[in-house]
């Protein structure tokens, strides 16, 4: 067994599965979807709270890049996008849905 001088961690599952949820909105967008699926992009803002159109923007189509979501466009006036998990981030959901039960079960108020 080699030690901590030749390990890389980025080149972990732990450091790849990371760097698909990282940030502040990411696992909440993941969390919204898999309770109320499909979402439109008002709604999911709402749920949000706090957050910038360009922010929320820009994490939608991170999450959609990395096959997480999908973004479905309907032709109509307004238009309306709605996005819902795809089967790669329904697998992402038990590993949530374990944060979730240890965030419940440790929570020191």
């Amino acid at each position: 067994m080699s030690g901590i001088g030749s390990a890389d961690f980025s080149k972990t599952g732990y450091s790849y599965t990371l760097s698909l949820i990282a940030g502040k909105y990411k696992p909440i967008i993941l969390y919204c979807l898999m309770e109320y699926e499909p979402v439109r992009f008002n709604e999911m803002q709402r749920y949000l709270g706090k957050v910038a159109d360009k922010t929320l923007s820009a994490n939608l189509k991170e999450l959609e890049r990395d096959g997480l979501i999908c973004r479905k466009m309907y032709p109509e006036i307004p238009p309306k996008v709605e996005y819902t998990l795809t089967n790669r981030g329904r697998s992402l959901m038990q590993v949530l849905d374990q944060l979730c039960t240890w965030g419940q079960e440790n929570r020191m108020d």
